[in-house]
């Protein structure tokens, strides 16, 4: 008698518990819900092959947006290009290669530390070295290194994770073989972890291209007469031409404002689709 209450009381308190948990999911689903829906509704009437393939007019009020959308795709190349082998490097070598001690317990604690940095700062870091020390001026190439530092952080931190869950018999076993450290880095810890490498990559350089702040300060412009031709240009970028349109602008119609919000989710979701898709691959070859 007294295991069936015990039994009893045992499965309430979990069925309140899976409630409470759900009730955590949907007020954290619900709101994102929402606010791709809004911006799908209110975005979507000013979507057209116009407003996706000409540069803006008469201080935005009319064309479209093409440059803004080669502009974040050009960003979004540059950051990746110097962010991820740098951070993927550097998590082996704290992970595979550095000793345990207080040195290494000190970089650790700045690169979780360093992700805590608010935008700004990383904008006017990217000012300071990049545009004035090493004469970049404002340009692509400024906005990308800047951007990268600001991923850098979040990417070595997911990737040291990838790479610490790796069990640690797969070494051994590869070591017991014949293989070199690296050999076994390189061929049987490095594929294992690889998803949660791509996880932490999309997150991190999700989260930069969506940022105006930083672009701000280091080359990004609201109208230029052409594309940028090379990593010294100038360049438009999604974040800072909505900034602009929507706080800056007299008279600016509202479904053009929504309209540029929808192209940006459209591209952050799209490049986390094809990263989904790599992670996927990568699972299915380790399986």
């Amino acid at each position: 008698m007294i295991r069936s209450e015990r039994g009893h009381g045992a499965k309430a308190t979990e069925r309140i518990a899976f409630g409470l948990l759900a009730l955590a999911t949907f007020l954290v689903v619900a709101p994102v819900i929402y606010i791709v829906v809004f911006i799908l509704v209110n975005g979507s009437g000013s979507i057209s092959w116009e407003f996706l393939t000409q540069a803006p007019r008469h201080r935005g009020l009319e064309g479209g947006i093409f440059p803004a959308i080669v502009g974040t795709f050009y960003l979004m190349i540059g950051t990746l290009l110097f962010a991820l082998p740098v951070g993927v490097f550097s998590a082996i070598y704290l992970t595979e290669y550095a000793r345990r001690n207080w040195l290494t317990r000190l970089i650790n604690l700045s690169i979780v530390n360093l992700a805590g940095v608010p935008s700004i700062v990383f904008g006017l870091f990217g000012l300071g070295l990049f545009v004035l020390a090493m004469r970049s001026g404002s340009s692509l190439l400024a906005a990308s290194l800047t951007l990268a530092c600001q991923a850098l952080a979040m990417i070595i931190t997911t990737s040291r994770e990838a790479l610490m869950a790796v069990p640690r018999s797969y070494r051994e076993g590869s070591l017991a073989l014949g293989a070199t450290k690296w050999q076994t880095v390189l061929h049987v810890v490095l594929p294992q972890a690889m998803p949660g490498i791509i996880t932490g990559t999309v997150l991190a350089t999700s989260r930069a291209i969506g940022e105006t702040a930083p672009i701000l300060a280091v080359g990004a412009a609201f109208l230029l007469p052409s594309l940028p031709s090379s990593p010294l240009d100038q360049f438009m970028a999604l974040p800072y031409h909505l900034y602009i349109v929507a706080t800056q602008v007299p008279g600016m119609p509202e479904r053009t404002m929504w309209g540029t919000a929808l192209v940006l989710l459209v591209v952050v979701l799209s490049f986390n689709t094809m990263a989904m898709v790599v992670r996927w691959r990568f699972r299915q070859r380790r399986v």
